[in-house]
């Protein structure tokens, strides 16, 4: 079968009212919310971090990221655990914090249309495009370049403030 025809799989989840999804390659597990401890002098969208098997891993707080109000947490409030190649320096592991998780989709490349360059609230570089699901939009994340801003801004500050002491 051609890949191009393939669905492609996307985990899918809320922030607020909308539906966005990522690829389910690069999701690792999904953990239901137990707080985080949080890290002085990092970026706003860093909530933290959380025990991960005894491995520290950062917490995103998605909608900070994307220049939302956070909703409170909930119930269904979980992080998601992403592995995201960042080039030279191989994987990181950074968690995601969501509103909800909904299902795994399957969407066929046809039903994907290119993140448009004006009129969405989320800037164009953080998307990959927009999926048409059941009559509804699916923003799907482009979730190497909505980590990869906020890691490289962790960078910055950590080494601005090394610096300056």
């Amino acid at each position: 079968m051609n890949t191009m025809t393939m669905p492609a799989q996307y985990l899918s989840f809320m922030l607020g009212q909308e539906m966005f999804a990522i690829g389910i390659l690069a999701v690792r597990e999904i953990l239901e919310y137990a707080g985080v401890t949080p890290v002085p002098q990092m970026p706003a969208c860093i909530s933290g971090v959380i025990n991960l098997r005894g491995t520290a891993v950062p917490v995103l707080d998605l909608a900070r990221r994307l220049e939302r109000t956070p909703s409170p947490i909930g119930k269904r409030t979980c992080i998601i655990v992403v592995e995201v190649d960042s080039g030279e320096d191989g994987a990181f592991v950074i968690g995601i914090l969501v509103d909800a998780v909904n299902a795994v989709l399957d969407i066929p490349p046809a039903e994907i249309e290119p993140a448009p360059s004006f009129g969405a609230q989320v800037r164009a570089e953080l998307l990959q495009g927009i999926g048409k699901v059941d009559g509804r939009f699916v923003l799907l994340l482009n979730v190497q370049h909505v980590v990869a801003a906020s890691e490289l801004a962790a960078l910055a500050e950590g080494g601005a403030l090394a610096q300056a002491s």
